[in-house]
């Protein structure tokens, strides 16, 4: 992993944590900060991370949350209580975390999808996404650069199309190949809500969605949330060499996220 420079610590960019069902974390690099999306491990794991990625912890300023689930938010209460940073997350989250005891941390700020906000020299725009909870993806703007971050959607809308649109790097979920999940030894009810509207979004169906998600300024492209069991990340790399040579879209470079190794930070500016 690179270390972020002097030079690097006023830019823009990207580190994805890890990313999988059994953690998800990510760091967004502002000009005036840090910002911690999700915080699905355990506080003592997220803190390796960081350290293994060169992030210094203190340069955190906010959490967010993207839904209530276990492999997104371990970590929150604790690392938010214990930097003194605000954790954002939508009511509907709030309201399922509080069901929970040490849950919610001491400092929260409720946000709504599609009511932007400013953080860390960075425009910052939640939108609703299909889950099995009350799901929000985002965006994150500095100047004329974007990055937009998808997982946990069972179907790519029409609005996640909208507002995906323009970004210079994009994180999206490939989580099931639909060969695998069939022949897994997943109860047949939970096969058919990871399939599902509400579920996740399997390879064919990421696939399909670049041809309309890719814009010209794109360059950079991250395959998330890997099930271990039911997809493989070869699989993933070669659908979408296949898939970029089919878009003529050779000039995008991809990477696939990993449950357990953060990836090398994607620099914007």
């Amino acid at each position: 992993m690179k270390q972020q420079t002097s030079a690097q610590s006023h830019a823009f960019g990207c580190t994805i944590l890890g990313s999988g069902s059994k953690g998800n974390a990510t760091v967004i690099h502002g000009p005036e900060g840090n910002l911690l999306l999700d915080a699905g491990f355990s506080a003592k794991e997220l803190m390796c991370r960081l350290e293994r990625v060169h992030v210094d912890p203190c340069s955190l300023r906010a959490i967010l949350i993207t839904h209530d689930h276990s492999d997104h938010t371990s970590a929150c209460r604790i690392v938010s209580d214990r930097l003194g940073i605000p954790a954002y997350f939508m009511p509907e989250t709030f309201c399922e975390l509080s069901k929970c005891t040490n849950k919610v941390p001491t400092h929260k700020i409720l946000i709504t999808p599609g009511s932007p906000l400013d953080l860390c020299g960075i425009h910052v725009e939640p939108f609703s996404i299909s889950h099995d909870t009350p799901a929000i993806a985002f965006t994150f703007t500095v100047r004329a650069h974007k990055i937009g971050f998808a997982t946990d959607l069972g179907f790519v809308s029409n609005l996640a199309k909208a507002k995906l649109s323009g970004c210079d790097l994009l994180v999206l979920e490939t989580n099931y190949d639909p060969g695998k999940l069939r022949a897994s030894a997943r109860p047949l009810t939970l096969k058919r809500r990871i399939a599902g509207k509400q579920g996740h979004l399997g390879n064919p169906d990421a696939m399909e969605a670049l041809a309309e998600l890719l814009s010209p300024n794109t360059r950079n492209l991250v395959f998330a949330h890997l099930s271990q069991e039911c997809n493989d990340p070869a699989l993933v790399a070669e659908l979408a060499e296949s898939r970029l040579t089919e878009l003529q879209r050779q000039d995008v470079s991809f990477r696939i996220a990993s449950q357990f190794e953060p990836l090398e930070t994607f620099w914007l500016e």
